[in-house]
């Protein structure tokens, strides 16, 4: 059947029983991705089996994992030439005639599922799964500013019933295999030492779809039923996200609406993901990615030396540390002043433990690896400790000089501090070359950004150890200078402290938070504050303050000092209930002042800008990922740089001049706005 032809990408092969096997192989590549080469060879081997079809079609990887889908690389070149649907329509064409060969076509699923390899699973009839964790299914596109645009769109309602698959596209989010099974998207489940077995036995004796199924694959998508499905899915996403923002989610509702055979549904699908890929919001997403991956590869090749880690300090912050630590592998101890302090820490880890785990043959050695320290015995076999106490200089520095005599000279020192300049507090340290900060953010199992603070001693191969460290533990880490408040704090700091200065001239709370969301942050300043806790921000403020030039607003000082911090405490700006602000109904005829959405964002865009003249961070793309992964910044805007270069440098400036003539002095223009780097294009991918 293959005589005479050679593949680059694929090895096929026919067995003695009739069945050919498709493995993917992508050439020069550690993962499969699918270029357009690799799609030209599936359209000829597909070509041949449809002229000599055999017993049965087994599509498979040869590497670790299934294939991580198009390589966004080629597909990024692609928009730029203007041939997006063209590219999109080849792709569709070879998955459907895989889809329309007259035999059993099985996808042999393990490892990484996703994107265009989801896409080419859902062409073949049946799929089986391996239950290793490592095996994730998703069609996260719409995480790049489109949805599925090779079938997955047209197949997947039609399969597993509308609103499941629906939820599926429109969250981007990545199922187990066993989930996957549940809503009927895998057919089989195995080990992945049968999985080629498994495929043969789907092939010999393919598995009918279970009534219930194919009845709610039919009955949700009925004319009537799409149009009244469609309608309160979209009053459902517009009550997550702005249409003008986020065109996607959108746009693959309305084109499920259409509906039509598959002909009609695949041409649908093509003409609204090519019009997706030139909009803003996809560019920018896409350039969010190749940023994502970029810190994703640093620490890359380098051993880290850690094993055990020593967390000082047991609260939110400690703790949450050390359960991330242990759930990644690491042993871990975890050392406060008495056992009552460090039990709560012990009880949230359990539940992370349990909701990320979900078997007890993985929660329990998790729960193992973490251990209490009261009395620090795990100082002196750890190799990287990690001070999580509370924001005081003095009480820092005494901790050093307590445990440093006692540490491995292999182990690195690390503080978590939020706000003090770690030039200050190497001082302390007997070794500083080891001395650096791993600041994590709150909550730490959600925020995916940690700050690698260097100081003016800190050895560069430390620094490398601690890239590394934070790639083993699944965290994007990006490396600024010691500086007051570091790049997040730094740039936050303008924002909420300006929020909280509206709010105390008469401008109600719900009214400040919609204004920012609206500019597409993902929660207002002023809910951001009670969810830090008011102390939290009070103190980074205090340490702050007086270098940023700012002063803490009163509404903050007169909030704490009544034992009002926010969400911890119930009760801060809003009152909380069940974890959720408690909003109060805003006067219906109050008109928000016209320059509200400035006065809050442009402080944290200035001082953007002044983090990068003052080196705090040196790479402009790099300062946009900082700030998308560390404070949530409108992802569909790119970042604050990338937001100056599309808005204009100079029509910023301008808008910061009418704040500041307005408002005060600490809107004029931070030193900065002079460079190269706000008008030139990004370069992230």
């Amino acid at each position: 059947m293959f005589e005479g032809l050679r593949f680059q990408h694929w090895h096929a092969t026919l067995g003695t029983d009739g069945i050919v096997e498709l493995a993917l192989d992508r050439a020069g590549s550690s993962v499969n991705a699918l270029s357009r080469a690799v799609i030209d060879e599936l359209s000829e081997i597909v070509e041949r089996l449809s002229f000599e079809p055999p017993k049965g079609v087994i599509v498979r990887s040869a590497k670790a994992g299934f294939v991580v889908g198009a390589d966004i690389k080629e597909f990024e070149s692609f928009e730029k030439a203007g041939t997006i649907r063209d590219v999109l329509e080849n792709g569709q064409r070879v998955y459907q005639r895989l889809a329309s060969l007259p035999c059993p076509t099985v996808a042999a699923i393990h490892g990484v599922c996703m994107g265009g390899g989801t896409e080419l699973a859902l062409a073949c009839r049946q799929r089986v799964a391996t239950r290793d964790p490592a095996t994730r299914i998703a069609l996260p596109e719409i995480k790049l500013g489109i949805f599925p645009g090779w079938g997955g769109s047209s197949r997947l309602p039609y399969l597993i019933g509308a609103p499941a698959a629906l939820e599926f596209m429109l969250t981007g989010r990545a199922a187990s295999a066993e989930n996957a099974r549940t809503i009927g998207l895998v057919d089989a489940l195995t080990s992945p030492d049968l999985l080629v077995a498994t495929a043969r036995e789907l092939i010999a004796h393919p598995r009918p779809r279970p009534l219930k199924q194919r009845l709610l694959a039919w009955a949700t998508n009925l004319w009537p039923v799409r149009q009244l499905l469609a309608a309160m899915i979209s009053k459902q996403t517009a009550a997550k996200v702005r249409k003008d923002q986020y065109p996607a989610p959108f746009a693959l509702i309305d084109t499920w609406r259409r509906g039509g055979g598959i002909g009609q549904r695949l041409r649908n699908e093509a003409r609204a993901v090519a019009k997706l890929a030139t909009t803003p919001t996809a560019r920018n997403l896409i350039r969010v990615f190749f940023l994502q991956e970029r810190l994703k590869s640093a620490g890359g090749g380098i051993d880290h030396g850690i094993q055990r880690v020593h967390v000082v300090g047991a609260g939110v912050m400690g703790g949450d540390i050390a359960a991330w630590c242990a759930l990644r592998g690491f042993e871990v101890t975890l050392q406060d002043r008495e056992m009552k302090y460090v039990q709560p820490a012990l009880d949230r880890a359990r539940t992370l433990f349990e909701k990320k785990l979900k078997t007890p043959e993985r929660i329990n050695p998790a729960l193992a690896r973490l251990k209490a320290d009261v009395e620090g015995n795990g100082i002196a076999t750890a190799d990287l400790l990690i001070e999580a106490i509370y924001e005081n200089a003095q009480a820092k520095e005494d901790l050093y000089k307590g445990a440093e005599p006692k540490m491995k000279a292999t182990a690195l020192l690390a503080t978590n501090t939020s706000s003090i300049p770690l030039d200050e507090l190497r001082k302390a340290v007997a070794q500083p070359a080891r001395f650096l900060g791993l600041h994590y953010f709150n909550p730490v199992a959600l925020m995916p950004l940690v700050e690698i603070v260097r100081q003016d001693q800190l050895d560069g191969a430390n620094e490398k150890r601690a890239l590394a460290f934070c790639k083993a533990i699944d965290k994007l880490p990006i490396p600024v200078a010691g500086s007051p408040g570091f790049l997040v704090n730094r740039t936050l700091m303008p924002y909420m402290l300006e929020a909280a200065r509206a709010y105390a001239e008469g401008i109600p709370a719900p009214v400040i938070d919609k204004a920012a969301k609206k500019f597409g942050m993902p929660m207002g300043p002023i809910e951001l504050i009670d969810t830090v806790g008011l102390d939290v921000a009070a103190s980074v403020g205090a340490e702050l303050g007086p270098f940023l030039n700012l002063d803490i607003p009163p509404a903050i000082a007169e909030l704490v000092g009544h034992g009002k911090r926010g969400k911890k405490d119930g009760e801060g700006f809003y009152k909380w209930q069940d974890g959720k602000a408690q909003k109060p109904q805003v006067d219906p005829h109050y008109v928000a002042p016209d320059d509200l959405e400035d006065r809050i964002i442009l402080p944290l865009i200035n001082e953007a800008v002044a983090c990068l003249h003052d080196h705090v961070i040196d790479d402009p793309d790099l300062l946009d990922a900082g700030l998308i992964f560390g404070t949530g910044f409108a992802p569909f805007r790119g970042g604050p740089i990338q937001y100056i270069r599309d808005s204009g440098a100079d029509a910023v400036v301008a808008r910061l001049e009418k704040l500041a003539a307005r408002h005060g002095e600490r809107f004029k223009p931070r030193p900065g706005w002079d460079s190269s780097a706000l008008r030139s294009s990004a370069k992230a991918g």
